[in-house]
């Protein structure tokens, strides 16, 4: 289970992003029947409150446009009510309840067995556990009683703390590889002297190390109790039958007597400027300034957040232009962390070697010195909350992520500030967003890298508590969204919904696949795919190929940066854009009427892209640096060594895997020029692919995609960079990595098979019982019996071009434990070999795939993405359906002789990268 950290990694990584498909809100049905006691409180845009005579509160947010429920069960209890002593206390909980009761003693398991995608996650003011899975009232009703039994019932054994204690040290280090994690760490213990929120989440290592398991099972009674928690349910479900399954499962858990502990902590205003100095090897240069900030609830908190957001926005903030345009830093981040008691701000900045820190830490602090005095326009303020608000959006759009929200909402004092904040976002005023700032942001009021005197102090406000019952009263929300029928997502229907046509055009015909269906607010999906050259003609354009790609959207003949960014927000729109060798793939998400401006907008970022020379340059600084990050970190040195090794190409050859000091001289070499005849040859029409997933009006996105690709010359013929098998020998690497509290261990493996294989299915389920879930056969060795890892997993990656895939095992440990881990996998690898997997394992594997694919396909995003991906194929959900079909047949004997004939632990390659000294 993953604590929360209140840290924005854009600094250190660059993530792929799944979106969460749109939803509708359910039909109005009749008034519901309450079970005895139940009491219906507050109500706002389709998500009421309903209280239990045992303290428990409900929250049910029904949904019926799509499949899919979500359920999170939040404990109002975090870091911040741990005493001295106890700090990662709450996490450890979080663990130790899937552990299990006398009834269910390994609850991850079963969640797997049962196709739920769940977990749990630990913050500062609350614990909560959810799950997602499709729709199934069974499902709910089985789900929502494991919730009741977990609450009162949870063994917290001490046979279980000292399995899980390994493996809770393991993400203790994971977390501790990080130094912008951990500077953060230091500065908010150096900022908050007494109040809880200087403690990290997952606690000081000997609190964790020897936590009395006597205090721990104290701490579950106090705090695991009806009157503590609220129960969220979103997505389909039915409301009468789902408030009597929870009147049944928690009726019978009585209101505790015993009062919760009173918090009377209250940090006191800071009253000089405090520093943090962190020295350790490997990574890069940073800077960073923390301030304290109010609550949530307190009525300036959104003025500041949006100001922060105004100040560290790329590229138009202040602090962007001060640091990164001037050459000071390579990228800047800025959060404000909306907590339950007064919280912080947090700004932070990356340098690359040779950058002047002292020189850089002091343009930040005059930057954020002066933000509330001047700057700070209309258009500012406009751009940010547009922003927020398209986020807010597609949040409230989906069932999962609206659960998360309003458990987040409700650490924060109450669920309803999850509308009410979009309201005041809506409502603030420039001089607002001025005032606050100059409150907060001052010298007084930071936690730095260095010190800086002060002539004449500035204090920050004193009281920011939360004023919810003042900004609540009389509070009724917007008038709840229309009703969404449920769309049905069987390969069949799917099928007959898609308009699949091609669009003729002069330059080339571009390939459409369109789903039409109504979303809640209109939301649609979509994907633009776009193909050109082959592996002859691509030699020696690897770096060239991906910078163009990477840079497509900082600058076109005509838009700026800021200005293709300031059109996506105002089209309602997120945008991400990516490829090389070859290939550039648009991801797009907006609303139904912005859909058409949007496409005609993105085709005009990649036709017209332009490459300014200040682009370039950031962007060299920036991959110099994160190369250089990967330099020190194990899963990047592991991960390179394997590829480097199955690595047969030629240097000039796209697919040539360069070293980590090829890389970095290959990017500073690049030119404007070579940017600009590499996009002038190769970008055109010709070979383009279409997929929508929503709301929108067919025809008007085939006019926007005419519109968009008239007259652009057409590319060069395009054929597919093959990847054909090739033995690979075995061979192991250690990789030194110095001063890393974790290690990581990857192995891997070729094998000469294609997914219209007849073992392909076989395979597929094989690879998924012996480490692909929470109930595989490395998992339960590995994680659960001997908690060598917090983390491993095996993955098979199969083409569907060519008989040629990979097969990987991986897993996050401590150095120490490296040979254990080894011993481990090689052992499990040779059980699963020799005696098989049985037919109960094969049985309930099978359930839980297809539930997990039922629930991929209610998602628009991967309903759009696997439409690129089938029209490439020559494909439809026909193969969709044959391959759930195919799962369904399988047996124990089909899976064993698959595994059997396809997986040889002799061919695999191994890196293990860590601190050598400590292994």
């Amino acid at each position: 289970m993953l604590y929360r950290l209140r840290l924005v990694h854009a600094l250190l990584l660059s993530c792929l992003l799944l979106l969460s498909p749109s939803i509708g809100r359910a039909k109005p049905t009749a008034r519901v029947t309450l079970p005895a006691g139940m009491v219906q409180q507050h109500s706002v845009e389709g998500v009421t409150e309903y209280v239990m005579p045992n303290g428990l509160r409900i929250l049910l947010a029904p949904d019926s446009s799509k499949p899919m429920t979500t359920v999170n069960m939040t404990y109002l209890v975090g870091s911040r009510h741990e005493n001295y002593g106890q700090t990662g206390m709450a996490h450890l909980l979080e663990h130790l309840l899937f552990r299990g009761t006398p009834s269910l003693r390994n609850a991850l398991a079963e969640f797997s067995r049962r196709g739920l995608a769940a977990n749990g996650s630990t913050s500062s003011d609350r614990t909560n556990y959810y799950a997602s899975f499709a729709a199934n009232p069974e499902t709910l009703d089985w789900y929502l009683r494991w919730q009741a039994d977990a609450m009162v019932n949870s063994l917290i054994a001490q046979e279980d703390l000292d399995a899980e204690m390994t493996v809770v040290r393991n993400e203790m280090e994971r977390g501790e590889n990080s130094p912008l994690q951990v500077l953060m760490q230091n500065m908010q213990s150096a900022a908050f002297r007494w109040h809880n929120y200087g403690h990290s989440t997952i606690g000081a290592r000997s609190d964790v190390e020897n936590v009395d398991i006597l205090q721990l099972r104290a701490f579950y009674q106090q705090y695991y109790q009806p009157d503590n928690a609220v129960l969220i349910v979103s997505g389909q479900f039915d409301t009468q039958a789902t408030l009597k399954t929870i009147a049944d499962a928690f009726g019978p858990i009585a209101r505790p007597t015993r009062p919760l502990p009173p918090e009377y902590t209250i940090e006191p205003v800071q009253e000089g400027e405090r520093q943090i100095i962190l020295r350790r090897q490997g990574g890069s240069p940073l800077i960073a300034a923390l301030y304290h900030a109010p609550a949530a609830g307190h009525p300036d908190f959104i003025a500041l957040d949006l100001g922060v957001s105004m100040l560290a926005d790329v590229p138009s903030g202040q602090l962007y232009k001060s640091l990164v345009g001037q050459h000071l830093s390579t990228n800047v981040l800025g959060f404000t962390a909306g907590l339950n008691q007064p919280g912080y701000a947090f700004f932070a900045a990356q340098l690359d070697e040779g950058m002047n820190q002292k020189q850089a830490l002091q343009a930040m602090q005059e930057t954020l010195d002066t933000a509330g005095q001047q700057g700070f326009t209309e258009e500012e303020l406009g751009r940010i909350r547009n922003q927020w608000l398209t986020d807010w959006s597609q949040i409230q759009a989906d069932p999962a992520d609206l659960a998360s929200a309003l458990s987040g909402s409700v650490a924060d004092g109450d669920w309803r500030l999850f509308f009410l904040q979009r309201d005041q976002v809506e409502q603030v005023k420039l001089e607002d967003v001025r005032r606050v700032t100059r409150a907060y942001l001052v010298a007084d009021n930071r936690t730095s890298g260095m010190y800086i005197p002060t002539e004449q102090p500035v204090r920050a406000p004193q009281d920011g508590s939360s004023q919810l019952d003042t900004l609540l009263k009389d509070y009724k929300g917007k008038e709840a969204d229309q009703a969404i029928d449920t769309f049905d997502p069987t390969p069949a229907r799917i099928n007959e919904l898609t308009q699949r046509s091609s669009l003729a055009l002069p330059n080339g015909d571009v390939k459409l696949a369109l789903l039409p269906k109504p979303t809640r607010g209109d939301q649609v999906q979509a994907k633009l795919l776009i193909q050109f050259g082959d592996v002859e003609s691509l030699k020696g354009q690897r770096s060239v190929s991906g910078a163009v790609a990477d840079l497509l959207e900082h600058g076109t003949t005509t838009m700026s940066r800021q200005q293709i960014q300031d059109q996506y927000t105002k089209l309602q729109a997120n945008v991400g854009i990516g490829g090389g060798a070859g290939i550039v793939v648009a991801s797009l998400s907006t609303t139904r009427n912005n859909l058409p401006a949007l496409v005609e907008l993105v085709l005009h970022v990649i036709r017209e892209a332009n490459f300014p020379e200040d682009e370039l340059t950031k962007y060299q600084t920036r991959v110099s640096t994160s190369i250089k990050n990967s330099m020190s970190e194990p899963s990047a040195l592991a991960s390179r060594a394997l590829a480097r090794h199955d690595n047969p190409w030629p240097q000039d050859d796209i697919r040539y895997t360069p070293s980590f000091e090829e890389d970095i001289n290959e990017v500073a070499a690049l030119t404007r020029e070579q940017l600009l005849d590499f996009h002038n040859e190769y970008y055109g029409a010709g070979t383009i692919a279409f997929s929508a997933v929503g709301a929108f009006d067919p025809d008007a996105v085939k006019t926007a995609l005419t519109n968009g690709l008239e007259g652009w010359k057409q590319a060069p013929a395009y054929q597919r960079v093959p990847d054909p098998y090739h033995p690979v020998p075995a061979e192991t690497f250690h990789i030194n990595a110095p001063d890393k509290a974790n290690a990581f261990y990857l192995s891997t493996a070729r094998v000469e098979v294609q997914d219209t294989d007849p073992d392909y299915a076989a395979l597929y389920m094989a690879n998924r019982l012996l480490g692909g879930t929470e109930t595989s056969r490395l998992w339960e060795r590995i994680r659960v019996r001997e908690g060598l890892s917090y983390d491993v997993r095996s993955s098979l990656d199969v083409s569907s071009y060519e008989p040629s895939g990979e097969w990987d095992i991986y897993a996050i440990h401590a150095p120490g434990n490296t040979e254990k881990l080894r011993a481990a996998i090689s052992e499990e690898l040779q059980r699963a070999l020799q005696d098989g997997f049985t037919e109960e394992e094969v049985r309930e594997g099978v359930q839980a795939l297809l539930n997990f694919r039922k629930l991929a396909r209610t998602r628009d995003s991967v309903l759009a993405s696997t439409w690129i991906n089938y029209m490439q194929l020559g494909r439809d959900f026909t193969w969709s359906a044959d391959i759930d079909k195919a799962l369904s047949a399988l047996t124990a004997d089909k899976v064993n002789a698959a595994l059997r004939k396809w997986l040889d632990p002799a061919s695999f390659s191994t890196a293990i990268a860590a601190d050598q000294s400590k292994q």
